[in-house]
């Protein structure tokens, strides 16, 4: 195969069960280290739920991003601006990131808005925003470099989360992030992969070297960033200085209230 990110060959991997019932070929490019299934054929199966039920982690993960979220905020982008949760499903992050006094807006095509209805993009008319968030997005793109451009219409900075090949000799028994139970992930990325995309894109990459990373025209301090995205540190950071930010809430209160009469 072809390789969707630099078009280089793509050599056969691995075989997994996708959906306990289908055999499917994994393809690794020699050069970028991008790896992508053989054409996903079973996805209108996959996406039968938009959010998977072994997505144990949702809650909690929306918690720890918006409080990332916000210190990279804080740290290297205008606070007072509009901002886009691309893919955003139920709306929880948006919500979280509108109770910590930011402007976020909702993108999601194929699933529901529960927590932050009124607030999607297409109840706004704002068209570009300062930074687009993705979390747990890139490993379900299909054709990624287009997809990726449908973010980039939206802003020139796009914070996103994915979890990086662990190792050379990736395969469903050693990495659990392939999920071939649930057969979303066909897109799973390499430091070199991400490396390849900032350069074609001809935008600056900035990563923790494992789940979160950042794609941006914007020259920003790399060691900051890094330090940001450390669990830990920021913990701490949110303890020491915390949220100086005035809620949203109260005002989209009013908001939706005004809305329903």
């Amino acid at each position: 195969m072809k390789c969707k990110i630099c078009d280089n060959t793509a050599e056969p991997i691995f075989i997994a069960k996708i959906l306990n019932k289908y055999d499917v070929t994994y393809f690794k490019c020699s050069d970028c280290s991008f790896i992508q299934t053989e054409n996903p054929y079973w996805l209108d199966e996959s996406y039968s739920s938009a959010i998977t039920q072994l997505d144990i982690g949702l809650t909690n993960r929306n918690f720890e991003l918006a409080k990332k979220t916000s210190l990279i905020i804080n740290s290297f982008f205008n606070k007072k601006a509009n901002f886009i949760d691309f893919a955003g499903g139920y709306g929880m992050l948006v919500r979280l990131m509108r109770d910590n006094g930011y402007h976020f807006f909702r993108q999601d095509k194929y699933c529901e808005n529960i927590f932050a209805k009124h607030f999607d993009v297409t109840d706004t008319n704002i068209k570009n925003f300062e930074l687009a968030t993705a979390f747990e997005v890139f490993e379900h793109l299909s054709n990624p470099l287009q997809e990726i451009d449908e973010i980039l219409n939206y802003s020139d900075s796009i914070l996103f989360s994915t979890v990086l090949q662990p190792t050379e000799n990736v395969t469903s028994e050693n990495w659990w992030y392939v999920s071939p139970e649930i057969g979303q992930h066909i897109a799973l990325y390499h430091y070199d992969t991400l490396k390849k995309i900032a350069e074609i894109k001809g935008i600056h990459l900035y990563t923790d070297g494992k789940y979160l990373h950042l794609l941006t025209k914007k020259k920003i301090n790399a060691t900051l960033f890094k330090l940001i995205c450390h669990n830990k540190i920021a913990k701490w950071l949110s303890f020491i200085f915390g949220n100086k930010n005035d809620s949203l809430v109260q005002q989209d209160y009013e908001f939706l209230k005004n809305k329903i009469k």
